[in-house]
């Protein structure tokens, strides 16, 4: 029954939603679904909270680079997220943003709480802060002068600023990783940590002024809160924290297990401790920092453009081939290296050799030599003890494999039995015995233990595979029967059911055949993120020169398109209905054109007779106040006695010719 073993509170990191998520974010997001549905499974009360992080500069960069709002720019991200994680069927309990009014007023309670702990003061910061991690650094800390966690940039800050005295706490902190030595996994992230802090804690800058999208501080509104204390604290405000009567907060805090990305385990290991310590309150009971999966030789990032869509594989192959893959190929805490022949291969060899066709063969067997209904066991053969204790033996293993985050060894436990059922049908030859009437008893006793390791398979495989499960299920008509996980030690349970089969749970794979298809689709996405990329860059220089009273830095390829001549002045009135305006005819070899410019203020027009002058010639016609202009003329800024002036640009080349 759910529920009887105690509460189970387990956390993804909350997701920045800069821009749709990739298969690195599922990854993560598929581990914890599976830990969860695993306690489930073993009857505890589970609480799976994911989410979003909105808050920030970079999110604000983004959006007035799409002409957005902040908060239109993050619904339509979110929106995507949401549908995303529908699509995979996780089943998370909370879904926080922290754009929320439950999460936002929390957070200004707890800024509160550590404020009048005397734990936060005003300063000035001044440093080294790289946009894209929200994190500030010192010089000492930037890998070959870049941001150690994305290797990107960084850029000089100086603002006046709240600091949380995180340095307060480093004894505090180094306390507890060497008391409680499974705080954080694995082992790597926890010597990683403790050497971070022996190094010296600074205080941490933990309000903003030079933008606006975050929540106020409430005692300083001109400040918004740095917004990795406005993210850590989303596993407590969804809660009810600090609110004085939160009954939820008091039946799941403290959390089993943050799972996080091995880039964010500083922030969650020492920075959220230390922030839990200023309030007096309990720390996580666990955090776990899992791997990076890369390609092409580095971590998938969306700048990069080197991203796998989730979605892609699913709508291909399905949603729980994509988990089995992500579970089954890579080793939790280490980098995981993704290519599209190791997916299909382990989709290949594992769900279609092993699984699939194990289901067809024990199915269709049944089905020809029992009418379709499972038997009783009796009189066996020399194989069945064995089949019946790796069967039965495998939930200890998994559950001991799954205790440390090893989903991999959890898979393996599991195909061990797989593999071994399989075995059992060359090992029984059912064909041979359905010859002889006289081994009728045999081969139902065979044909009644491959079904019982076929239960004992769907109940061990569905926090996994959920829908797999259901679907093995439904072929051996034990769909609607209500089996504990402790039922994967019991035998003689399915007899009597009727199966049914269905069509192959996992069809083969041509390997050659999807590889190219996988390929030429992955070209394309490539193609399609780099090109997102760069409109999202010349944006960016069109914001950044805006903001300068600059224009946007373009390219010899641009600048080459221009066709410049050099003509003669040989009229120059002032435009009928505009003061700016002067109206020049220039001869520019054998025609002459009418040009429009804007420099009534510098020049008379009697004086401009007779000049040369250079003549943008390709530009397309316009109209000033009705009067067409064909052509645009080039002069040159000067400053002379303090005081601006524009001047003929000075050329000795003859009407007509090109200028280079």
């Amino acid at each position: 029954m759910a529920g009887t073993k105690g509460t189970f509170y387990i956390t993804t990191p909350i997701y920045y939603p800069s821009d749709n998520l990739h298969i690195g974010h599922t990854y993560c997001t598929v581990m914890a679904d599976a830990m969860a549905r695993f306690k489930r499974a073993q009857g505890y009360d589970v609480r799976f909270q994911t989410g979003t992080d909105e808050h920030g500069q970079k999110i604000q960069k983004i959006a007035l680079e799409n002409d957005m709002t902040p908060i239109q720019y993050v619904d339509k991200i979110v929106s995507g997220v949401k549908k995303l994680w529908d699509t995979m069927e996780i089943s998370y309990d909370d879904f926080v943003r922290t754009t929320e009014p439950r999460h936002m007023e929390r957070v200004q309670k707890i800024f509160m709480k550590m404020y009048e702990a005397g734990d936060i003061y005003k300063g000035r910061y001044e440093g080294l802060y790289c946009t894209p991690c929200e994190s500030f650094w010192t010089e000492n800390q930037l890998v070959d002068g870049c941001c150690p966690d994305c290797g990107r940039p960084v850029e000089k800050a100086s603002e006046e600023a709240y600091f949380f005295k995180l340095s307060k706490y480093a004894p505090a902190l180094l306390k507890n990783f060497r008391e409680n030595p499974d705080f954080l996994q694995p082992e790597s992230r926890r010597n990683e940590m403790i050497s971070f802090i022996e190094q010296g804690l600074d205080d941490l800058c933990i309000s903003r002024t030079s933008f606006d999208w975050g929540i106020p501080v409430p005692l300083d509104e001109k400040h918004v809160i740095y917004v990795w204390l406005d993210a850590l604290t989303n596993y407590v405000t969804t809660l009810g924290f600090p609110d004085d009567d939160c009954p939820e907060y008091e039946k799941w805090w403290p959390a089993d297990y943050h799972l996080v990305g091995k880039e964010i385990v500083r922030f969650h290991s020492i920075i959220w401790p230390a922030m839990l310590m200023s309030m007096g309150e309990p720390l996580p009971k666990h955090v776990r920092g899992h791997g990076w999966l890369l390609i092409d030789g580095g971590k998938m990032s969306k700048s990069k453009g080197n991203i796998v869509d989730p979605v892609m594989l699913i709508d291909r192959y399905g949603v729980d081939a994509l988990k089995y893959f992500l579970l089954r190929e890579y080793t939790f805490g280490q980098d995981g290296v993704f290519t599209n022949e190791v997916m299909i291969k382990r989709l290949n060899y594992d769900l279609a050799n092993d699984l699939g066709n194990l289901v067809s063969r024990t199915v269709a067997m049944i089905e020809k030599y029992c009418g379709g209904v499972i038997p009783e066991g009796g009189k066996g053969t020399g194989f069945d003890e064995d089949l019946q204790a790796v069967a039965t033996g495998a939930v200890k293993k998994i559950d001991e494999a799954m205790e440390v985050f090893q989903f991999n060894v959890a898979l393996e436990e599991l195909w061990v039995v797989i593999r071994r059922a399989n075995k059992y049908i060359d090992e029984t030859e059912p064909w041979v015995l359905a010859k002889d009437e006289s081994n009728r008893e045999v081969l139902d006793t065979v044909m009644h233990n491959l079904a019982e390791t076929m239960r004992i398979v769907s109940i061990l495989l569905f926090p996994f595979m959920h829908n797999t499960a259901d679907k093995i299920k439904t072929q051996f008509g034990i769909i609607d029967e209500t089996y504990t996980w402790e039922d994967t030690q019991k035998w003689d349970m399915t007899q009597g059911h009727k199966v049914c089969k269905g069509e192959s749970i996992f069809p083969r794979l041509d390997i050659d055949k999807e590889l190219a298809e996988l390929e030429a689709i992955g070209a394309e996405q490539r193609a399609k993120a780099m090109a997102k990329l760069k409109a999202q860059e010349e944006a960016g220089k069109k914001l950044d020169a805006a903001k300068k009273g600059g224009k946007p830095e373009i390219q010899f390829d641009d600048f080459d398109k221009i066709e410049l001549k050099v003509g003669t002045v040989v009229k120059c009135e002032k435009h009928p209905d505009a003061d700016k305006l002067l109206v020049f005819r220039i001869k520019i070899g054998d025609e002459t054109r009418q040009i429009v410019s804007g420099v009534a203020a510098y020049f008379k027009p009697e004086d401009c007779i007779g000049q040369k002058v250079v003549v943008v010639t390709n530009l397309a016609p316009r109209k000033f106040r009705g009067v067409e202009s064909n052509g645009m003329l080039l002069f040159a800024d000067n400053i002379v006695d303090g005081k601006e002036r524009c001047e003929f640009v000075e050329t000795v080349a003859d009407d007509g010719n090109p200028v280079t």
